[in-house]
């Protein structure tokens, strides 16, 4: 007896929320869907898995540890600009 592989699953990052609109990234296209079809209390960065309608929170606080890294890395070696400013 053969095992089936799985198919991946539909997963989704949520790039940016705007009024009641998510928009998405899915396999590297922006696509756009109404906040109330996403899962409750869904954050800017959260991974969603689109099949499950849920927030995977272990590819989300990978994709986190990702992009600290990635920070890191560009801040590496680099000084603050001088002055006093706020964001």
């Amino acid at each position: 007896m053969t095992k089936k592989a799985k198919a991946p699953r539909s997963r989704a990052t949520v790039d940016r929320i705007e009024d009641d609109v998510a928009v998405l990234v899915v396999d590297g296209r922006q696509v756009t869907r109404a906040l109330d079809t996403l899962p409750a209390g869904v954050r800017e960065g959260d991974v969603v898995d689109l099949e499950a309608g849920t927030v995977d929170a272990e590819a989300t606080e990978s994709l986190r540890a990702d992009v600290r890294a990635a920070r890191e890395q560009a801040m590496r070696g680099k000084k603050p600009p001088p002055g006093d400013f706020d964001l």
